[in-house]
């Protein structure tokens, strides 16, 4: 699935080693991450965006079910991280886009997540409700709006007292994982830790 060049020089974070990182610090003041890890440093034009767009836009659902269990193999070297972990949820398509699509490529990364570390994977409470328009090209500001509200909780009390897992292919901006917070928060007590394949550090 994945060659042993890329699995050898692809760029490494290691964040999920961190106790603070780059990642994590993003999100100071937004959103109370307990634990933060991005498997890549993500740039344009460079093979982790090749890898994206071949799980994305060519189908290879497999491809990230794979990727997922590396970042499971990696979450499971923190036994902090990995233990405090109770349910997994993939940031969200809308239907329309899922339809499109064909699948939802952070919803086959929790999966292989799931598989390594032994924790369910939840996709159905955590709803994208509006249908928006790509965040690609947009500024900071714009990716925020067009991402808030988007995002609904159908059953608060499942995850009352909950750390859960948020899964998602890439972090820029953290707009959509802070809208995902502000839909997750409505249960009582819930902890959020997050997992990405990329971090785009220039972004």
């Amino acid at each position: 699935m994945l060659c042993s060049d890329c699995r050898t020089n692809l760029p490494l974070t290691n964040f999920h080693l961190m106790e603070e990182n780059p990642l994590k610090k993003m999100f100071w003041g937004r959103v109370p991450l307990e634990f933060a890890m991005s498997y890549y440093y993500f740039s344009k034009q460079t093979r982790v965006q090749q890898l994206i767009h071949h799980i994305k836009y060519r189908g290879l659902k497999e491809l990230a079910v794979e990727v997922g269990r590396m970042m499971g193999r990696a979450i499971q070297e923190n036994e902090k991280f990995c233990n405090a972990v109770e349910v997994i949820i993939p940031v969200p398509l809308h239907p329309k886009k899922l339809r499109k699509r064909g699948f939802n490529q952070s919803e086959c990364l929790g999966r292989g997540i799931s598989e390594l570390i032994k924790k369910p994977l939840s996709t159905q409470n955590l709803i994208r409700q509006i249908h928006n328009p790509t965040q690609t090209k947009k500024s900071r500001f714009q990716r925020w709006k067009n991402v808030s509200g988007i995002f609904e909780l159908l059953n608060a009390e499942e995850l009352n007292g909950k750390h859960v897992l948020l899964v998602d292919d890439v972090v820029t901006t953290g707009s959509t994982i802070e809208a995902c917070y502000l839909a997750l928060k409505k249960a009582n007590d819930v902890r959020i830790s997050l997992a990405s394949i990329g971090f785009a550090h220039d972004a």
